[in-house]
């Protein structure tokens, strides 16, 4: 015998899945899950929020209590990176196992929180520096994207990989990770779980390389401007360049912020390009769509803008404004804040499933491309910086 619950939900299903007029299958979520999806939605900036102030908390205190210490060394040179994305995989774990994690996913929102701290960085960068540093930026950005896509490109289709796997894959290594992947993605109709693969991916070898590559500037004796610029071309995330950069100081952070905004500027070319491949030459159809000023205007990444835009307010600011660098000290703080947020959300946002539903191709092609941006990058950064001098 039915009971009346099991009624209603049986109810719910058939509501859920009615179909339409057309004879196509309408899908709508039951009004009670869509109603509870923006509370979990808070539910997980709230937790982001907690693990961020967590984050601060340990940034501040350990170097005191570890002082008179034999980690006293150790604890001063951790910064808030490292915390906030210890803390954020701990978390990660912690929501995975009592099955909340992906209902909370929709508050880790680590490209807005990121966007918003690199634009408030801006406001810190001279607007001397920007302006200095764009040449060989573009520069290097420009070799650098070429170099490693068709590395990548080439090596990919050596090994058999899918056509759009392929142009995630490039393009993720190439330019900027995971905002790279997801544009790439759009311009090519990628499947979401090639996207998974590639964004698993991205996580996976930016993380060692936060800790890696300043380890590495220091055993090479680089300045602090080409380790930036090495930093800046050679990692793949925006927020792991934050962090990486923040390691060595703030000089190395202003020019590996630089170089990799560059990089991103990039990726609207990159994605009319492959829009234009895919559409005239991969998926060519009759009728099909050919690349617009539209299509390279969406895929833009438009926080460039507001990081340049900051620059300029944030250089007249302490230029006219009586204690304008209080203010902008002010504004340091608050990236600080929204950093801690992002790298918090990157540990959230983990997930070993899709790296291993890739298998091992991807995971050959991406690593190489990984060792040639190294190398380009370095090569790059020395020729093109090594006499680079911050203004004062």
């Amino acid at each position: 015998m039915k009971t009346r619950d099991s009624d209603e939900r049986n109810a719910a299903v058939e509501t859920e899945s009615a179909p339409r007029a057309d004879g196509a299958t309408k899908v709508e979520a039951a009004p009670a899950r869509r109603s509870s999806a923006p509370a979990w939605a808070a539910a997980g900036v709230a937790v982001v929020i907690v693990l961020g102030g967590l984050t601060r908390f340990l940034e501040q205190n350990v170097p005191d209590w570890a002082e008179g210490g034999p980690f006293e060394r150790v604890a001063g040179a951790i910064e808030f990176p490292v915390y906030a994305i210890a803390i954020g995989l701990l978390g990660n774990l912690v929501l995975t196992r009592t099955g909340v994690r992906d209902k909370l996913s929709g508050g880790f929102r680590t490209e807005f929180f990121i966007k918003t701290g690199l634009v408030l960085l801006g406001a810190s960068i001279n607007l001397t520096v920007l302006a200095t540093a764009a040449g060989p930026a573009i520069l290097q950005g420009l070799l650098l994207i070429t170099a490693v896509f068709s590395f990548s490109w080439w090596f990919g289709g050596k090994l058999g990989l899918d056509e759009k796997l392929r142009a995630l894959l490039s393009a993720a290594v190439s330019i900027c990770g995971v905002s790279a992947a997801i544009a790439a993605a759009g311009a090519v109709q990628a499947k979401r779980e090639q996207l998974a693969y590639a964004a698993s991916l991205v996580i996976v070898f930016a993380l060692p390389s936060i800790f890696l590559l300043p380890w590495l500037a220091g055993v090479f004796g680089l300045s602090d401007v080409v380790a930036g610029a090495w930093i800046g071309g050679n990692i793949d995330t925006t927020a792991a360049v934050a962090a990486s950069g923040a390691i060595l100081g703030d000089d190395a952070l202003q020019i590996a912020t630089i170089v990799k905004t560059t990089q991103n500027a990039l990726i609207g070319f990159v994605a009319v390009g492959l829009t234009a491949y895919f559409a005239l030459k991969v998926e060519r159809r009759p009728g099909s769509a050919r690349p617009s000023i539209g299509d390279f205007w969406e895929r833009f990444p438009k926080f460039v803008l507001g990081f340049i835009a900051a620059s300029i307010i944030g250089t007249l600011w302490v230029k006219f404004v009586d204690d304008g660098k209080a203010d902008i000290s002010t504004i340091n703080d608050l990236r600080t804040w929204f950093l801690i947020f992002a790298f918090v959300s990157i540990g959230l946002e983990f997930s070993a499933k899709g790296l291993r539903d890739a298998g091992w191709r991807p995971v050959v092609v991406f690593g190489s491309a990984t060792v040639v941006n190294i190398v380009v990058a370095l090569g790059l950064a020395t020729v093109l910086f090594g006499n680079f001098e911050l203004p004062q």
